[in-house]
């Protein structure tokens, strides 16, 4: 339902968070916006993140839909019709912004339609929840039509809000909200692109939640080309493609892009002729958005033709944790080769030091990124030690967003989000950020 005559029905909505990766939502959300070409309201950023409920006034219900259908955060959407710190301070606030024929298509004579109630951070008993049911004053809530509980036409829906912890949790509620149920957030992606049903996996490969909020921060969608400078089994190219980008990717490591080493799933002797990035794309029907994974050293960015222009670079570069960084090279003093040595000769491999990694990543998305293109990249972080002048910088490329994902109490990974503001020339390609 868009705009309304009555009051600010159609214009207030409620959206519900799940409460994973707080320090994700307001970049999640933003880049969700920015991609369908949604006018938030002024200061919104500055949110609660730890508050599962978020307000916002919007245009139109189209738009509440639109920003859910990306969102892997966000567990539902309402048209919200009253909310109050008690019951009849929402009772109050549903009669004075919304008259009372403006519901009757959702809940009275003619329409089917069932209640909800919802608690966050209390379990109630279903009596409770049935009572609170009951109490709906019937001179502000028409609730006239036929109750179905299977099948209803519109879901109206009362959400509790007992604070931020639960073992503190109070008698009452905090804040109630009412409104009419719109669409869930993309939360049941998890459990499709869930990586224990992966046929090609990896040491690495990247949490399904995780990975698609990477492709929400790097603005995937129909008709973009995407691409990850280290690839490995392909985890956020499945995320991007399901998004409707085209993909591809490149790694250094035959064996795993091969696969053709040891396997990392438990209980797994040897990996199976059909494992590959192709094949996990098949997996979700996704394949026509492969394009290609190339066996390459991401720190060579001359191999690729200067007209190559992407939309996204998403990518988890190696830290050394589980994984070290290699790079093609040789500590000789000279490495060349004779003709004879060529034959078969397979490239020595060196250390890639982090900073150099997180250097020629951002050179090459300076140099290949459309402008507003988007980089996302994980950089791993020592807490105690970490301020925002660690985050590298490049002339070319502007900092969007940057979240932490604390992995223990002294390492965290930050999800750094950069876009690309300026052309860049050739000799900016030398030019490194301020360290690491």
């Amino acid at each position: 339902m868009s705009g309304s005559p009555c009051g600010r029905l159609g214009k207030r909505f409620l959206f519900q968070f799940a409460n994973e990766h707080l320090d994700f939502r307001v970049a999640e959300f933003s880049a969700i916006a920015d991609l369908f070409g949604i006018k938030l309201e002024s200061g919104w950023q500055s949110k609660n993140i730890k508050d599962p409920f978020w307000e916002f006034q919007l245009s139109s219900s189209t738009d509440a839909e639109k920003l859910a259908s990306r969102s892997m955060l966000v567990k539902s959407a309402l048209e919200l019709w009253g909310k109050g710190a008690t019951y009849p301070e929402m009772y109050e606030d549903v009669r004075q912004n919304t008259a009372k024929h403006c519901m009757i298509p959702f809940c009275g004579n003619g329409a089917s339609f069932k209640i909800k109630v919802d608690t966050y951070n209390k379990k109630q008993t279903q009596e409770y929840k049935v009572q609170r049911i009951n109490d709906l004053p019937l001179d502000v809530f028409p609730l006239e039509g036929k109750i179905d509980l299977k099948n209803a036409d519109h879901i109206l829906q009362i959400c509790e809000n007992y604070g931020e912890d639960h073992n503190t949790a109070p008698d009452t509620p905090c804040m109630v909200y009412f409104g009419r149920w719109l669409v869930d957030g993309q939360r049941e992606k998890i459990k499709t692109y869930n990586l224990k049903e992966r046929l090609f996996l990896g040491h690495t490969s990247m949490d399904p939640c995780l990975s698609l909020l990477m492709a929400n921060m790097g603005k995937c969608c129909k008709n973009t080309l995407v691409f990850d400078p280290f690839v490995g089994t392909g985890s956020l190219l499945v995320s991007a493609a399901q998004c409707g980008s085209y993909v591809m990717g490149t790694d250094i490591d035959y064996i795993l892009l091969h696969a053709q080493g040891k396997p990392s799933r438990a209980k797994q002797k040897k990996r199976s002729k059909d494992e590959s990035i192709r094949n996990n794309l098949l997996q979700y029907g996704l394949q026509q958005f492969y394009i290609d994974a190339l066996v390459a050293d991401a720190s060579k960015s001359s191999l690729w033709d200067s007209r190559l222009q992407v939309d996204a670079i998403i990518t988890d570069p190696p830290y050394g944790v589980r994984e070290g960084a290699k790079k093609l090279g040789s500590e000789k003093n000279d490495p060349s080769l004779t003709e004879e040595d060529k034959d078969g000769h397979v490239p020595q491999k060196i250390d890639y030091h982090l900073s150099d990694v997180f250097r020629d990543l951002l050179n090459f998305a300076a140099r290949f990124l459309r402008i507003e293109g988007r980089l996302v990249y994980w950089l791993p972080v020592y807490s105690p030690e970490y301020c925002e002048e660690n985050i590298p910088r490049h002339p070319c490329l502007q900092l969007v967003s940057n979240c932490e994902q604390k992995l223990n109490s002294r390492i965290s990974r930050r999800l750094i989000t950069m876009e690309k503001c300026h052309e860049c020339q050739v000799r900016l390609i030398t030019l490194c950020f301020s360290g690491v």
